[in-house]
């Protein structure tokens, strides 16, 4: 599908379910494109994505490398393979800050497919036996997209498939010849070129309060993607305790610090979503510096409970911003 650039455009909207949430495609385009031959592509993109990263999915390929037994070389697809390899890479780098080896621990305190309660002796054996990162037990071979397990592993993709996810719209859409769009899978954002005018795409930053929805500002986007981990949407409450549905690699529970969220920018998505999660595992100070060393563009968010700015849920937030490393005033 060619776009003509003498085409006047046109604002078109696309959306659907995927991975338990909704994807959007916003996009400028003639008004006489076939919207249903683009909404069929992008619904099977993220399709395709879900099939294979999926843990709630018995027959996905993860699902069927984690049964697969250890020392066994696993052929895995290449968008598979894409991910597993950046997982692995950003775990390295983060210092196991960012692990896929902690579906055992997403499991046990009830953010997995089986069950939406804690198991405490799950959850008690897991902290009685020590815990190996998944870029030390898996070995990949890159000539054959091929890997095996040294050790027992459950690997979980939940914090950096939804922004490969995103990735894989935006090239969908640049394979159509679409060239200015924003698109997404729950708040994980990817944007190209500029809306009709020059306007860059504005993307909301959410504050991060959990019982409701508010903007704490808004992030403008050109040929970016940005993406936001938190402890404020995905958590239970039990016994007064407040339980956040991202896991700490080092410890299997679930993370425990002053960083309400963390957003990152980087050019894929993919990327974001994993950082993202490292820099919230890693709290304020570490993750501060990382994100300086790495060049990131980050904002942390704090939460400060009674400060002077506090609303009337008592929290209030300090804000760290950096950008291309820099750490702002």
């Amino acid at each position: 599908m060619k776009m003509s650039s003498e085409s006047p455009l046109q604002r078109h909207v696309l959306n659907g379910a995927t991975m338990g949430t909704r994807y959007s495609a916003v996009f400028f385009a003639p008004a006489g494109i076939d919207l249903g031959a683009i909404g069929a592509a992008l619904l099977a993109t993220v399709d395709r994505v879900d099939r294979q990263m999926s843990t709630w999915k018995s027959d996905s390929d993860l699902s069927r490398l984690n049964a697969a037994p250890l020392w066994q070389w696993h052929r895995v697809p290449p968008e598979l393979w894409t991910v597993l390899d950046a997982a692995l890479r950003v775990g390295r780098e983060s210092g196991g800050a960012f692990d896929i080896g902690v579906g055992d621990a997403v499991n046990a305190w009830g953010f997995g497919p089986t069950g939406d309660a804690p198991d405490a002796q799950h959850i008690r054996a897991l902290g009685q036996r020590p815990r190996r990162a998944a870029h030390e037990v898996l070995e990949l071979d890159p000539a054959q997209q091929r890997l095996r397990k040294h050790s027992a592993v459950v690997l979980d993709l939940s914090g950096i498939a939804k922004g490969y996810g995103v990735d894989a719209l935006a090239a969908c859409l640049d394979g159509l010849g679409i060239t200015r769009y924003l698109v997404g899978i729950d708040g994980e954002m990817r944007a190209k070129g500029s809306k009709p005018g020059g306007q860059a795409w504005a993307v909301a930053i959410e504050k991060p309060v959990r019982h409701v929805r508010e903007a704490m500002g808004v992030m403008e986007l050109a040929d970016a993607a940005i993406a936001t981990s938190g402890d404020y949407r995905h958590y239970f409450e039990l016994a007064g305790q407040h339980y956040a549905h991202t896991m700490h690699p080092a410890t299997g529970r679930p993370v425990d610090n002053r960083l309400a969220s963390v957003t990152v920018v980087m050019p894929s998505c993919m990327l974001a979503d994993a950082w993202a999660t490292a820099l919230l595992v890693m709290g304020a100070p570490a993750a501060t510096a990382l994100a300086q060393q790495q060049g990131m563009t980050a904002l942390l968010v704090l939460r400060e409970v009674g400060g002077l700015d506090a609303g009337d849920d008592g929290e209030a937030f300090t804000q760290i911003s950096i950008v291309d490393g820099v750490l702002q005033p």
